[in-house]
């Protein structure tokens, strides 16, 4: 069984590294591993706060510059944090870090970790393509909040969290396009693709790991499914 999840850079670097964050994770996947030796797991990290420092010092010193200069510093930015996931987990993933996702060889080990591609959509979109290349049915899409909502809670308090919405629905509220550094549950782009695919994906707070636990372990838990 082969789990894919698109593991985000904000929680993996919110703004540098988050090391009790690593620490735990990987424990947590050690110990899943152990326990089920059929399951291996293929993570697609993100960019997270560097991405969008160097984003944003690029677009004010080039003044705005290009979508597609910004997007080459995002890529950049996943690998260095891929690297460093792989690395933390070399005793499992003896493989170099993925930056093609359709060019993947098959697995060595039982994890696999991938960066960036290429500039026009987010690591989400690599975490699809992988999904559809190692024949699993469903991302976890780990980030810094817990469900989707209705609007963005920050600004709309009447705004309601969504246990599970259809892919008409949630790309009705995410559009169709990717801009650098944008801000939304699952990129456009990769939503399109799940959707023609038929994935399923789960949108659910990274740091709550006790939650994350449940989710992979097939027990009720709190996030939201999308598909």
């Amino acid at each position: 069984m082969v789990t894919v999840i698109s593991l985000g850079g904000s929680i993996v670097a919110p703004d540098k590294v988050d090391e009790n964050f690593l620490k735990d994770f990987t424990a947590l996947i050690a110990e899943i591993l152990i326990d089920d030796k059929e399951r291996r797991f293929i993570f697609v990290v993100g960019g997270g706060g560097p991405a969008r420092t160097w984003q944003q010092a690029y677009r004010s010193v080039a003044a705005g510059g290009s979508d597609a200069e910004a997007d080459w510093i995002g890529v950049m930015a996943t690998r260095l944090n891929a690297q460093l996931v792989k690395a933390v987990m070399s005793e499992w993933c003896p493989q170099d870090v993925v930056i093609d996702p359709t060019q993947a060889a098959p697995m060595e080990g039982r994890v696999l970790v991938a960066a960036g591609w290429k500039p026009g959509f987010s690591s989400d979109n690599d975490a699809v393509l992988l999904a559809e290349r190692f024949k699993a049915d469903t991302v976890i899409n780990l980030s810094n909040i817990e469900q989707v909502y209705t609007d963005d809670p920050r600004k709309n308090p009447a705004a309601k969290p969504i246990a599970k919405i259809s892919w008409k629905d949630f790309r009705a509220m995410v559009g169709d396009e990717w801009v650098p550094g944008k801000n939304v549950p699952f990129d456009p782009v990769a939503s399109r693709r799940a959707s023609e695919l038929g994935l399923k994906v789960i949108c659910a707070a990274g740091r709550n790991l006790d939650n994350l636990k449940k989710l992979l372990c097939g027990e009720a838990f709190l996030g939201t499914v999308i598909g």
